[in-house]
């Protein structure tokens, strides 16, 4: 801390570690002699915030990944949840109340109810208090954010194109609810993004395949082709579906779907399967299972 400097900016409150407590005399020292000489019209309220712990309840160091903003950041986290959760490392807004707003931490936030002991970094509340704010978003919203994410990972091109948009506009809602951090998106999204062909099945998901997995998907890509190109919501999916695979074979929910789910996204969890479907279209769902059905 240079003291000229925070007092040439008008700085009002200065807030540091306790580590450093024992040099805070000689800034008070510092800006008494600025006063006098007329550099400064006041002196700053000092306070000392206490230590932030890690794994083994040690200090949190800045070499540990926890300290880095960004690495929290590249990991998914959006400043409204990291913020949040920051904030209640030794403070609350309330006594039932984790989640809040900016505007509220910026109207309640008194340094004088900073609590006195140190806190600990635990990164599972904050992925979901990250996540609570996540749903708090617009869905337009909560679009834009994933945007970087599945570039990154390159799920979508870096000029996004119409088809790519038009997909992540109907698939964003399926996964809002889902996330902890937006970096677990282009996992959950990106077969939808992909051709038949481009589909890798995850070791996984094979595993838990029912003996009769070939018959499940015959009958499923027979009741999907009844279905008008016109019709193919995900409504009419879901009940053509139900009378092949539950009603006619007698299935149970987890080996009806379970080798549809795999066979459209290659993987054993994904986003709602007929809502999936209906994002992916009739011709592209027939042609994933089919493609299954022939290497299973």
């Amino acid at each position: 801390m240079n003291p000229v400097d925070d007092a040439l900016m008008g700085v009002t409150h200065v807030l540091r570690g306790e580590d450093l407590l024992s040099s805070t005399p000689r800034q008070i020292a510092l800006y008494n002699a600025m006063y006098e000489a007329g550099i400064t019209k006041f002196i700053p309220q000092f306070g000392h915030l206490p230590y932030v712990m890690g794994d083994g309840n040690k200090k949190l160091s800045k070499r540990d990944p926890e300290s880095n903003l960004f690495h929290h950041r590249d990991r998914g986290f959006i400043p409204e949840g990291l913020l949040n959760y920051l904030a209640l490392l030794g403070w609350g807004l309330s006594a039932d109340q984790d989640i809040f707003t900016l505007d509220e931490l910026a109207g309640a936030f008194d340094v004088k109810n900073v609590n006195p002991n140190p806190a600990r970094f635990d990164l599972k509340k904050a992925e979901a208090i990250n996540a609570a704010h996540i749903r708090l978003l617009t869905i337009e919203d909560f679009k834009s954010r994933l945007i970087p994410y599945l570039q990154s990972a390159g799920v979508i091109g870096a000029s996004v194109s119409s088809e790519e948009d038009a997909i992540l506009s109907a698939a964003a809602p399926l996964i809002q609810e889902r996330l902890q951090v937006l970096s677990e998106a282009p996992d959950l999204l990106s077969f939808l993004f992909k051709k038949a062909s481009e589909i890798t099945i995850d070791e996984d998901a094979l595993a838990g395949m029912p003996e009769n997995v070939a018959e499940v998907l015959a009958a499923a890509v027979s009741a999907i082709s009844e279905i008008e190109d016109s019709n193919f919501k995900t409504a009419p999916v879901q009940e053509a579906l139900n009378h092949a695979l539950i009603e006619v074979l007698g299935l149970k929910p987890r080996f009806a779907f379970g080798p549809l789910r795999t066979g459209i996204s290659g993987r054993r969890i994904s986003p709602p399967l007929f809502e999936s479907m209906e994002i992916l279209g009739k011709s592209e769902t027939i042609a994933r299972l089919e493609a299954f059905a022939r290497n299973v």
